[in-house]
């Protein structure tokens, strides 16, 4: 008896361009298109002082904070 060769001819799941990375790719894009249009000074209360900025400042750094969070959150832990 031979073993059963298997494969998949469907391209939903394989290639450069599969469906979920297509949907970060605009998402990507979408957010670097929101920061870029709000560029007016904010002020933001960092519990004690009051601090003034660019919003993109401050959507960047949310951005990144969101981004360490989720990195701790599932970084993988060796077995």
């Amino acid at each position: 008896m031979s073993p059963k060769h298997v494969s998949s001819s469907g391209k939903s799941g394989s290639g450069a361009f599969t469906p979920g990375r297509i949907l970060v790719l605009v998402i990507a894009v979408l957010s670097v298109v929101f920061i870029a249009e709000n560029t007016e000074d904010v002020e933001v209360r960092l519990i004690v002082p009051l601090v003034t900025a660019p919003l993109y400042v401050w959507l960047i750094v949310m951005f990144v904070a969101g981004m360490a969070c989720g990195a701790y959150v599932f970084r993988r832990r060796p077995k």
